[in-house]
This record gives structure tokens, sequence and C-alpha cells, in this order.
């Protein structure tokens, strides 16, 4: 089923709207920003950015086939709309791992395997930067997702995060940033990259200030809303050594759209960092699936009683008619 292009002029990369349909052998004006869109994202290596053209040549349509298929998207090489919608969308600045050398299943880790080096049982500390907050929001708020969002993860690992106010010695340091902040990637504005951070061990975690962060979506009313514990779920994983994942259900997929939350860790995040630091002794995925599958099966419940309760309306109807 084809699915629709939303008009969201909020976006950074709305215009990509217009190349809805190109295919191979299309020529369209500003394909060349589409271009440097899956350069900067991984799919496309180009090496004069002087003379970048706006024709859907076979290398570009080789990009879109890599795109679609890490992402989960129907593999038709063309611009079709999923693919635009896909593009379209409020997404982590890290770039996407397409080649999968150091993955298993689904989850997918940086090239080198890189973690954290510490024995296991480790403890992480993190601190806010004093001078790169936001002002709508209160720094206790801030905090209190902050640590939700790191407590998941260390519900999992045998890994313990802890706040510390020596921001210059911490091991995570976080902070909200606008544009050019000095680590060779801008900011771009509301709904582009909406945040980034670095394999381990560099503990740098960056916010983009331009955003409408919410500590609870019920309680913002703005449509660009974005909210920070899904970010920061993302972004630790990134911390912790995940890359992207292709598991569209996964926190570690990476585009998330105004509005949504996405904080509950999916299997395939969960074995993808186990991997790496092993499990926590008081977690076992199978509590996690059994909990999947029970309400999995209330669902399929509801929808066969659901659909029995249909066909009982409409054969009384029909009795009543004759």
């Amino acid at each position: 089923m084809e699915t629709t292009i939303q008009d969201n002029n909020n976006y950074t990369w709305h215009n990509f709207k217009t190349f809805l349909n190109a295919r191979k052998g299309s020529h369209v004006s500003g394909m060349s920003e589409l271009k440097r869109y899956f350069h900067r994202f991984g799919y496309l290596q180009l090496r004069d950015f002087d003379n970048i053209t706006d024709n859907f040549d076979a290398g570009f349509e080789s990009a879109v086939l890599r795109y679609q298929a890490k992402l989960g998207l129907p593999i038709t090489g063309k611009l079709d709309s999923h693919t635009i919608s896909q593009i379209m969308a409020p997404r982590c600045g890290v770039p996407d791992t397409v080649h999968k050398l150091h993955a298993s299943r689904n989850y997918v880790y940086f090239p080198g395997k890189p973690r954290w080096t510490r024995h296991i049982p480790m403890t992480l500390t993190y601190a806010f930067s004093p001078e790169n907050l936001i002002s709508y929001l209160s720094l206790s708020d801030v905090k209190n997702v902050f640590k939700h969002a790191f407590a998941r993860w260390g519900s999992v690992i045998p890994v313990s995060f802890m706040e510390t106010d020596d921001y210059g010695f911490a091991d995570i340091k976080i902070g909200f940033y606008s544009g050019d902040h000095g680590d060779g990637e801008p900011f771009d504005g509301i709904l582009g990259v909406l945040a980034h951070s670095f394999s381990p061990e560099s503990g740098k975690f960056h916010l983009d200030a331009a955003e409408t962060w919410a500590v609870e979506l019920g309680m913002e009313k703005s449509e660009v809303a974005v909210d920070l514990e899904s970010v920061a779920i993302h972004e630790i994983g990134h911390l912790l050594g995940l890359a992207h994942s292709p598991v569209n259900e996964a926190v570690m997929y990476p585009s998330l759209k105004p509005r949504k939350k996405k904080v509950e860790l999916s299997v395939d995040d969960i074995q993808g960092v186990q991997a790496l630091y092993g499990s926590n002794p008081n977690f076992t995925l199978g509590s996690l699936l059994k909990s999947d599958i029970s309400t999995n099966q209330s669902l399929h419940q509801r929808v066969r009683y659901s659909l029995w309760s249909t066909l009982f309306i409409a054969l009384l109807l029909m009795l009543l008619c004759m």
C-alpha cells in the first residue's frame, strides 16, 4: 500500500518531497542536496563536492537501494513515498552503518566494535554542561529524564550510571548546542538532526538546542515537540557502542517523528548491548518475551472477540430483514 507524503513544512528536509517518484534517469533541480544528505549519513561516496550533479545516476540508485534495505523500506530503487517520508523525518545525526561488519541478526555495532573497557560490573559517570542548557526546562526535570533513560539501559547490562557535578571529569558529558558547536557536526535547526553522540569511549552527547524539547508530551502543546527521554535513550545506546538498527521498533532506529515517544528497549536493543557488556544478573530476556507474548495474546483475543461480535450483529440484521 502506497503511503502519502504529509505536508511537514516544519521539517528541515521538507523540500525533499519535490523528488517524489524520481528514479534512475531523472534530472531534478536540487537533487545534489539530496546526494549530500545520503553522503552525510553513510550511503553515498562523494569525491568532488564542487561538481555534484542533479542526475539520478546509477551510483545514486545504488545508494537509494542501500538506504531502503538498511531502514526496512520497500526496496524499489526509486524515491517512492515510503522513502521520501523516511528521508524527511527528524533523526539522529550519527551516520548509519551500512555494511554489517559487526552485526548479528539486526543490531549493529560501530566499526571495530568499541565498548567501555573497564571491569564488569562498571560504573559510568555523567554530567550536564553548566553553560549549555535550555532555559524553558527546569534542570531538575531534565536530570530526572536522563536518570530514567540511563536506568533503562542499566537494567539490562551490568553497568551503573551515576550523575556527578564534576563536568570536566565525567565519563559522559551532556549539553544542548546550536549550529556549529566545534565538533565538526553542526546542528541544522528545527526537526532535522535532533542530537548526536559518539562511540566509546568519547562520552560526548550533544542535543540541538533549537528543538522544542518535552519532558512530558501531554503538557507540551507544540506540534514540533520532541520527546527528550526517547532521544536520550537512543543516544545513550550510541555511547555504549550500538550503531543504528534497521528494526523500526528498536530505540536504535535512526529517526523519531515529533510528538512520538519510544522508550521501551526492544529485544534487538537488549541483545545488542548485552553482546557488548553481558547481562544484568537481575534481568532475564524470557520475562520480556513472556510480557510481549502476553500482550500479543491479549490483542489477538480482542481482535477475535471483535470479529465474532461483528459477524453476530450482521447475522442478526439479516434475520430481522427476512
